[in-house]
Formats: structure tokens, C-alpha cells, sequence
């Protein structure tokens, strides 16, 4: 069963200017600029300047078609919140035996001395993802940015390239990096 029209409004604050051309939503505020492409769904974005909201309406849509409006939503009030607040992501170093190195240098994550291991393992951040290792904060590593996606993507990097495989972890317990909020 279609549903005849299906709508959704986002408002936002004074300090961030949101354009809205052609399904391509354009965020700026005082931490940056982000842009994002809709353009693979069929919706309609109408942009009220003197309102300051956003309307995203689907016509004619299925179960499925509807849940794309809130996603798309979401995404914007995401991007709304990476340029005034930003995202920081926590990850701790954990071990039991041998203990980890971490460096950061220039974008790029070294990881060494994990398990033991002589391989360092290098993870680059993305466009725009600052990882600094915390001073005050033992065995911690934080990683930020204004683009969510940007920034939880190079979180799970550096996880994945900590995993522990082929060993049975009960018995190795030198974990990895993992992500805590």
C-alpha cells in the first residue's frame, strides 16, 4: 500500500546556513562546510530560508520509500551538528601483556608492538579527521572531525586493523583499539 504524501521537517539554528539545490544540501558553520548528494532518492527537498527549516516530502511512496525520509533526515541534522558541535570519538588501547605503541603522525595512525608482533600498521584518516593521542589520559587515542561518517569510518579502521585473528581469545587477551564514548 502507497501512502499519498509522507513529509518531514528539520529545523536549524542562526549561526549555520543550510542551500538546497537540486537534492545536493550544502551545511556551513562555524566549524566548516559539508556537503552532501541525495540524488539517488526520489524526494523533495523544499527549503523555507525565512522559517529556517528544511521539508523533505515523498510522494506516492512504499514501506520501504518511507523510511528513506528520515534517514535523509537524520543525515542533515548529522551534518547540522558536525559544523557547530563536531564528533569526537574515544578508543582505548587495551592489553595484557605486550603493550601497544601507538604514534600519530601527519594523518597516519602507527600501531606497534601489537601482540607482539614486529609489523607496524599504518591507517591513514580521512579528508578532514584529526586523531590525537590524549596527554592527560593514559592509553588513549581520540579521533574528530565534522563529518560523521568520516569520522566513525576512521575509528573502524583502526579497530579492523587491530582485530585479533587465528587465536583463541581466551587465551590471548591483548585485545586491540576499541571505540567507548
Amino acid at each position: 500500500m502507497k501512502t499519498v504524501l509522507s513529509s518531514r521537517t528539520i529545523e536549524y539554528g542562526e549561526d549555520v546556513t543550510v542551500d538546497v539545490n537540486a537534492r545536493v544540501v550544502t551545511v556551513t558553520g562555524p566549524k566548516g562546510s559539508i556537503v552532501r548528494d541525495f540524488k539517488h532518492l526520489n524526494i523533495d527537498m523544499n527549503h523555507m530560508k525565512e522559517a529556517r527549516k528544511i521539508r523533505v516530502d515523498l510522494w506516492f511512496g512504499n514501506r520501504k520509500q518511507l523510511a528513506c525520509i528520515r534517514t535523509v533526515c537524520s543525515h542533515i541534522e548529522n551534518m547540522i551538528t558536525g559544523v557547530t558541535i563536531g564528533f569526537l570519538y574515544k578508543m582505548k588501547f587495551v592489553y595484557s601483556h605486550f603493550p601497544i605503541n601507538v604514534a600519530v603522525e601527519k594523518g597516519v595512525v602507527e600501531v606497534r608492538n601489537f601482540m607482539g608482533e614486529k609489523r607496524v600498521r599504518k591507517i591513514k584518516m580521512l579528508d578532514g579527521v584529526n586523531a590525537v593521542r590524549t596527554k592527560d589520559v593514559k592509553d588513549q587515542l581520540e579521533i574528530s572531525g565534522i563529518d560523521i561518517s568520516k569520522v566513525s569510518l576512521s575509528a573502524a579502521h583502526v579497530q579492523q586493523m587491530t582485530n585479533v585473528r587465528n587465536k583463541d581469545l581466551r587465551k590471548f587477551l591483548d585485545g586491540g583499539l576499541f571505540v567507548f564514548l
